[in-house]
């Protein structure tokens, strides 16, 4: 004779309602695996997949911005703007001496070298507002002329370059300045004293690094009011100065590169 608890689901299974029994808990078995399961075993790398590439894409977005920030041009010296200049209000004869002068034509110096990094080029500057000097002119000629670059203050755009270029670079411990000294006459009776930008030839020695050379870079020249402003590129070669390129530096560096000028004169 039968016994009704043979009829009974066993007590440790799971019921068809895909709960344990209530006497107790039982070894446990998988659901079966239909339409349901299958999607949900689909679902999980999918969800993965996309979660990847929202990252990716918000990586892509700000990777442009910091490339740029880590990998900037730094900071040049531009040359002169006659924008808004006064005709000149004192003639060129005298004593004149390098001041702080006004945004844009304010002071400053530096350099400009093109960097040929893994998989692009790119152009380096820096530049400093430590910028002193004297010019002699009579009779509308300048006869004599020295300009001091203060190398320990040049800035780029990012603290660690700064700190390599002048310790590693242009050993501003050992070489403290940079200066340029006028060699001979020039004649200044051809600057424009209407409030445009005239340009003049200036012979004289260019110290950098602790090494001079001569040069004759191209002037621009603006009297403005009873200031003179005068701006140039002195192009140099970087092997003549003994800047010789760190072995640290991943970088390829131009051996051409710039000097770049601009000063505000007043008597």
């Amino acid at each position: 004779m039968s016994n009704a608890s043979e009829n009974r689901p066993n007590d440790d299974i799971v019921n068809d309602a895909g709960t344990p029994n209530s006497k107790g808990p039982g070894p446990r078995t998988e659901p079966p695996v239909g339409d349901g399961g299958l999607a949900v075993r689909l679902r999980t790398p999918i969800i993965v997949v996309s979660v990847i590439a929202i990252v990716l894409l918000a990586l892509v977005a700000v990777a442009g911005p910091l490339y740029t920030l880590i990998m900037g041009s730094g900071l040049k010296t531009d040359g002169l703007s006659a924008e808004g200049a006064e005709p000149a209000s004192t003639d060129m004869n005298g004593s004149w001496s390098v001041v702080v002068g006004a945004i844009p034509n304010h002071s400053s110096a530096g350099f400009t070298f093109e960097e040929i990094l893994p998989g692009e080029e790119k152009t380096t500057s820096g530049s400093t507002i430590d910028v002193t000097g004297d010019i002699e002119i009579a009779n509308d000629t300048l006869n004599s002329g020295l300009i001091t670059v203060d190398m320990t203050n040049i800035t780029t755009d990012q603290e660690k370059r700064d700190i390599n270029v002048r310790m590693r670079l242009l050993h501003t411990d050992e070489f403290p300045t940079a200066t340029f000294e006028v060699t001979q006459p020039v004649d200044l009776s051809e600057i424009p004293a209407d409030g445009t930008v005239g340009q003049v030839v200036v012979p004289g020695e260019l110290t950098v690094h602790g090494q001079t050379n001569e040069v004759a870079p191209t002037f621009d020249v603006l009297r403005d009011g009873d200031q003179v402003i005068i701006a140039s590129d002195i192009e140099i070669n970087r092997l003549d100065y003994n800047v010789e390129t760190p072995e640290f530096v991943a970088a390829k560096i131009d051996e051409m590169g710039e000097i770049n000028v601009r000063l505000t004169l007043e008597k």
